[in-house]
């Protein structure tokens, strides 16, 4: 059976040498609301669609990982349990972040993409190979993305991205072949 899912060439071109997939959190795999229960617990609410995409990232041989300015205990459960081991919590300064997880993968911004949707992130994004972003991100974002997905942050916006990186390093075919299966 023929994949549904196709991108632009030069977009392909561009994603094809990508090896890290440096990911924010709040408004890119959540929402972005910020939920709190009367004790003052915060609550995230995580797509599945998402998850799936990064665990074929890993299978694929593309690591995620995760540079957020917050850090709280649901987010690290759900980071856990997909088995992401790269990541920078709770750090406002995030391009060093960004660079330190690079180095102890022995790479370099030439082979990273990232996503992000506000101003904190846009460091990363000027210096990643392939900048992407969800569709509601700050404008300035958006203007610096070479690529928007179409599902919003919290909805499968990372799943569309992962889906991109696949294709682009030609394992997406054979996932779906034996997802068929």
């Amino acid at each position: 059976m023929e994949p549904v899912l196709t991108f632009p060439p030069e977009l392909l071109l561009r994603a094809q040498p990508v090896k890290v997939l440096l990911l924010d959190v709040d408004g890119v795999l959540t929402d972005g609301g910020l939920h709190f229960t009367e004790a003052g617990e915060t609550l995230k609410r995580f797509h599945t669609l998402d998850g799936h995409g990064l665990k074929l990232l890993q299978r694929a041989g593309i690591t995620p990982a995760v540079v957020s300015g917050r850090d709280s205990a649901p987010l690290r459960v759900r980071l856990q349990a997909l088995g992401i081991t790269h990541l920078r919590l709770g750090t406002e300064d995030k391009a060093p972040a960004a660079h330190d997880i690079l180095q102890s993968l022995g790479l370099d911004w030439s082979a990273a993409a990232a996503m992000g949707d506000d101003w904190p992130d846009l460091p990363l994004l000027t210096r990643a190979a392939l900048a992407a972003a969800p569709p509601d991100a700050h404008p300035e974002v958006r203007a610096r993305a070479h690529w928007i997905s179409a599902r919003p942050a919290g909805a499968g916006a990372v799943r569309e991205l992962c889906d991109l990186l696949l294709v682009a390093s030609g394992h997406y075919r054979r996932e779906l072949e034996a997802a068929l299966r």
